[in-house]
């Protein structure tokens, strides 16, 4: 089966800045894809490309086995899209909204059902430019999904949404991919990208730095397990040394840290009761999305703060 997204050598440039340097990546049938990096590194130009919103200048795009410098037309009434900086005037009510555009792509669900997923029921008389951030935010992403679309390209879509909100429309993502759908998700998030991409491209300047399910990211570029506990500093703890995969300990008064790999919190729990140390503190930080993006981009800010 081909894949739904096929981009491979993609470039783009405006004037002397390079928006995207090289990039290629493919997305499966029925799976979320997850795009991370930086502000600026090259997102949201590289999915208004695969769009037909922008036209690439070098690289080969396929969307739908289509190509989307030139059946644009075509491909969009087979995607569905929330854009970072999506739009609609300030008059246009909710309900007008989504009924406008249910009418414009049919085939898809109710969008009264739409409105009741997202939580707009009570904003369906309310114009666009009343909405809230949040509120603006889920109108999109139920605007997005009003064609029954075979792809769906989701920009930033929980930006600005509180907690509840994200996991609600957490739970709506994964419930489009089960009816069949394929995702590209763009977002700072790390945790929103663990929990639901299957697998991930970190982008940084324009380019592909790391590729693979977030699993594997994090095996291949953040391994390390930290295991940290309280014990008096006249304390013997030297027999953590040789410990299986045990690579560093340090003692900082009565703070002792561990790091290495494998499954080094039960090794050393184990180790400290066969001595008749038992730290009420004992924690291990294991690896984390977020620690291997910091490893690949350096970037201080995962969540796009500044």
């Amino acid at each position: 089966m081909a894949a739904v997204v096929e981009v491979s050598g993609l470039r783009k440039q405006y004037g002397r800045t390079v928006a995207v340097a090289d990039v290629s990546f493919e997305v499966e049938a029925g799976e979320i894809f997850g795009l991370l990096g930086p502000n600026g590194s090259g997102k949201t130009t590289t999915v208004e490309c695969l769009q037909g919103l922008r036209r690439a200048d070098a690289g080969r795009l396929r969307v739908l086995r289509l190509d989307p410098a030139s059946e644009a037309m075509k491909l969009r009434r087979l995607v569905g899209s929330q854009l970072q900086d999506s739009a609609l005037p300030d008059r246009l009510r909710v309900g007008e909204a989504l009924e406008l555009f249910a009418t414009i792509s049919p085939g898809g669900p109710p969008w009264r059902q739409l409105l009741q997923e997202w939580g707009l029921a009570d904003q369906r008389d309310t114009a666009f430019a009343n909405l809230s951030g949040g509120q603006r935010q889920r109108l999109f992403v139920a605007l997005a999904l009003v064609s029954n679309p075979r792809l769906v390209v989701l920009d930033e879509m929980t930006t600005g949404l509180d907690p509840a909100a994200r996991r609600v429309a957490w739970d709506l993502v994964s419930a489009v991919r089960d009816r069949g759908a394929t995702v590209v998700l763009v977002t700072h998030f790390m945790d929103e990208a663990q929990r639901l991409c299957d697998r991930l491209a970190v982008l940084s300047r324009g380019s592909v730095l790391a590729k693979g399910t977030a699993a594997e990211l994090i095996a291949a570029h953040q391994s390390e397990t930290v295991v940290r506990f309280t014990a008096p500093p006249d304390v013997d703890l030297s027999y953590l040394s040789a410990l299986a995969d045990v690579r560093h300990i340090e003692r900082d008064g009565d703070q002792t840290t561990v790091r290495g790999g494998g499954p080094l919190l039960a090794r050393v729990a184990h180790a400290l009761v066969e001595r008749g140390i038992e730290p009420a503190d004992l924690a291990a930080h294991t690896p984390t999305l977020e620690d291997a993006y910091l490893s690949l981009t350096g970037d201080p800010n995962p969540d796009g703060t500044s």
